[in-house]
């Protein structure tokens, strides 16, 4: 399922302003105690290792180096915290799954991201990026499954859509919204992206200001 325009259209402008203005580093975390205190909202941004969540990050920002890009999965290693025009704080996690490190890191990152995602009051939505090329895979459902357990709100998100043909990218949606239609936490409208050609990008900013502005925080 996708938002129609008419249901989008007045978030767009908002959206566009809202990541136009500044967006600075401000926190970094490798364990939970070394988490940042409680303040801003925080949208987290999660998704399996070289699903593109740090191009996705730099295109909504439209900075080319906000958050580390890499060709090798597992560059990203703790939770960055990005604070967005003074509003919000946007929360880069570190790739879950396959990753060129060590198993042990691999692991450690996973409770660290299993155990933010159970356990954060100030995060009020995270947004699970799927390669669109792919769909949703096992690993993928256990981040999921975790999100369910502790009502925190999710919303899926398709990045590489330029890789499929419109008739592919319209399956891909369908299938992607009868996996999660029976998932609690899970917002219905799924956002087909590509950090490559922007395409979405401007939907997914709109998706992100009409949160805030239903949180009383526009």
């Amino acid at each position: 399922m996708t938002d129609t325009a008419s249901d989008i259209d007045p978030f767009l402008e908002t959206g566009r302003k809202l990541f136009a203005g500044s967006a600075d580093f401000k926190w970094a975390a490798d364990s939970l105690k070394a988490l940042p205190p409680m303040g801003k909202l925080e949208i987290a941004f999660a998704g399996r290792s070289n699903v593109g969540k740090s191009s996705l990050v730099n295109a909504l920002t439209g900075r080319n180096t906000l958050a580390r890009t890499s060709h090798t999965p597992g560059r990203t290693q703790q939770l960055n915290f990005f604070e967005i025009g003074e509003r919000f704080h946007l929360v880069d996690m570190p790739g879950y799954g396959y990753a060129a490190v060590e198993k042990e890191k691999v692991q450690a990152w996973t409770q660290l991201i299993h155990d933010y995602l159970r356990g954060r009051a100030s995060l009020a939505r995270v947004y699970v990026l799927i390669d669109a090329r792919h769909g949703i895979k096992p690993v993928d459902e256990k981040v999921l499954e975790t999100l369910d357990k502790a009502a925190v709100s999710y919303q899926i998100v398709l990045t590489k859509a330029d890789e499929l043909k419109k008739g592919e990218i319209e399956k891909r949606i369908a299938d992607t919204a009868a996996k999660i239609a029976k998932r609690a936490a899970a917002f219905p409208v799924i956002v087909p992206t590509s950090s490559r050609t922007g395409a979405g990008i401007p939907e997914l900013r709109a998706q992100i200001a009409r949160l805030l502005s239903e949180r009383g925080e526009a």
